[in-house]
């Protein structure tokens, strides 16, 4: 009875080898497996890729949304520099003019001189007063010069609107036509800009 429940070795080499086969063939289905999940892994990212179609339409709309903060930001550069240029030129214009406001209220002062020093008088002690005034007139004339405040040239010059107002008009063949042949009241300029101008009669 023993023996015949007695394994050979020729039959436990051969379950052996049937153990072997099972076990490669197991490993072969559990690659084959795998393979086939990696292959539709790889279809499915295929498929939820975008197309050269849709990639390019991309890179349409990032290059637009560059170009537009481009735009934006020169757009910005330039607003700004018009600023500054802005604000720089009515910096050196009100320090070249700082003058106008004072110049304006002291030509009264001038008016009235020049009208008291037209006055004619025989009595010596007015002439010495006339002759003090004159001294005083001609020291504020310097000081405004000093300035930049001079007084317009107009007798004989061309009329021309941005430096006279005409007052009168009249017709003198010494003079040719559109000529200022009489002045009324000086005028005055700062640097380039006129602050007053002259009060004329002009020929016709």
């Amino acid at each position: 009875m023993e023996k015949e429940n007695e394994v050979f070795p020729e039959d436990k080499t051969t379950e052996q080898a049937q153990e072997t086969t099972v076990a490669d063939e197991q490993e072969e289905n559990k690659e084959n497996v795998e393979v086939i999940f990696d292959e539709e892994a790889i279809e499915a990212d295929a498929s939820e890729a975008p197309s050269v179609s849709e990639l390019q339409e991309r890179i349409s709309q990032l290059e637009k949304a560059v170009e537009e903060k481009d735009n934006r930001l020169l757009r910005l550069q330039a607003d700004f520099d018009n600023y500054r240029r802005r604000t720089r030129s009515e910096i050196e214009s009100n320090e070249k003019y700082r003058s106008q406001s004072l110049a304006l209220g002291i030509l009264t002062a001038i008016d009235n001189f020049e009208r008291a020093l037209q006055t004619e008088v025989q009595d010596e002690e007015a002439k010495s007063l006339l002759q003090g005034m004159e001294m005083i007139y001609r020291n504020i004339l310097e000081a405004l010069k000093k300035e930049g405040i001079e007084a317009l040239e107009s007798v004989g010059q061309p009329f021309d609107p941005e430096y006279h107002h005409a007052v009168m008009q009249d017709s003198n063949d010494q003079y040719e036509p559109n000529t200022v042949i009489e002045e009324f009241q000086k005028g005055y300029k700062l640097k380039d800009r006129v602050i007053r101008p002259a009060m004329v009669k002009v020929n016709q």
